[in-house]
């Protein structure tokens, strides 16, 4: 559907996601997702269109291109496979983070390499004891030489066993700085001393997620992103910027079921007429459509925030908490309506309601997000958080 922020050019861009995502990723979905393996080959097809990460500098192999593109591509994805919506959202937050923090050489060696589609970047924030406080690290990063030593364990990493590097964050002050305290460095993932782990998860199994450990890595000291003691609050701001295509993400998936079931009941009869024909299968769907529109103009407004240049803190966590939401529930809406056939594992429904829930967490909870909006609007006194 045309929106406000739709021109000829994004359009374009649009249209050649929608052709990869239907003609190569959507036919392999369930098939990856119930044997846990990813498509390295069309993440590499995917860089090779120019789809990956094209808000970064045409130096860096992206088109200097409006944020909102990247926005078009994860939704087209999602509505493909919700789980290969990583690669253009772990590509552009990560790419972000190095475009912004990095040495300029580390920069000039990843960055082409993660818009070609021939590496991918994890992100470790998440930590055993810590979850939602993000701020409360123990992993400990300390400066030996021209090295920084990392010990400590980092969980819920998604991509953790696929991905080449990781961006990490650890504490190189006191416990009590917080915030204040950490750093950030991207530590190679092939660096001695990291051992890994792939959880069993409801969804999201082709990604994967796990822990990381570290032990006595030696990283050099130019992989620092940012300022020492700063990283937290310097990098932290481009969640801004994934948080607006999570919700995207999800509501691609979203789009999917509910076009395929609103074929469906055209199709289906039960008492003498199609499905189409009762209010009661119609109106709950017509609902979730025009929610869905709703939340998806709310999530392309952040990320044209973001292009002009304006806050867009609040509305990024609109679009991370409400959409992912909705997503859920109209995926589960549309499940029904199929019935027995939605329920079973050879229809999409089920593994789109699974692959959703996990973002429920990840980025950021419900709850984080409802903070966050508390904060930028009251303030964060009145807030209380």
């Amino acid at each position: 559907m045309k929106t406000i922020f739709d021109t000829e050019e994004l359009d374009q861009i649009r249209s050649l996601a929608r052709r990869f995502a239907t003609d190569r990723v959507a036919p392999g979905y369930l098939e990856r997702e119930r044997a846990g393996t990813f498509a390295l080959d069309l993440m590499r097809e995917m860089g090779g269109l120019g789809l990956i990460a094209p808000e970064l500098p045409e130096e860096f192999g992206g088109m200097g291109a409006p944020f909102l593109y990247s926005g078009a591509i994860i939704e087209e994805i999602g509505k493909a496979d919700f789980t290969f919506g990583y690669v253009p959202l772990l590509a552009s937050l990560n790419g972000q983070i190095l475009a912004n923090f990095a040495q300029p050489h580390i920069a000039a060696d990843w960055l082409p390499k993660l818009t070609a589609g021939k590496v991918m970047l994890a992100i470790a924030l998440t930590e055993p004891r810590g979850g939602s406080d993000a701020a409360n690290l123990g992993l400990r990063m300390e400066r030996v030489g021209d090295h920084y030593v990392l010990n400590g364990e980092k969980t819920s990493i998604s991509a953790n066993q696929i991905a080449q590097g990781v961006i990490t964050f650890a504490r190189t002050g006191r416990p009590e700085d917080r915030a204040h305290g950490v750093s950030a460095i991207l530590v190679p993932l092939d660096t001695p001393g990291i051992t890994t782990s792939k959880f069993s998860n409801m969804g999201q199994n082709a990604v994967g997620h796990g822990s990381i450990w570290f032990d006595n890595v030696r990283v050099p000291a130019d992989h620092l992103l940012g300022d020492e003691g700063k990283g937290f609050a310097q990098v932290m701001q481009g969640f801004d910027f994934s948080r607006s295509l999570i919700g995207l993400q999800a509501l691609g998936a979203a789009r999917a079921s509910l076009d395929e079931t609103w074929a469906y009941i055209r199709e289906r009869h039960a008492f003498g007429k199609p499905l189409a024909g009762f209010q009661g299968v119609t109106h709950p769907l017509a609902e979730f459509d025009t929610k869905i529109e709703a939340a998806r103009l709310m999530s392309m407004n952040a990320l044209w925030l973001k292009d002009q240049g304006l806050p867009h803190t609040a509305e990024a966590a609109m679009t991370k908490w409400w959409p992912p939401l909705l997503a859920y529930e109209a995926i589960h809406a549309c499940l029904l309506v199929h019935g027995h056939a939605g329920y079973s594992d050879t229809l999409p429904f089920q593994q789109r309601l699974r692959d959703v829930l996990g973002l429920h967490i990840g980025d950021g909870t419900a709850q984080i997000m409802k903070n966050i909006i508390a904060r930028e609007r009251a303030g964060r006194a009145a807030a209380g958080t």
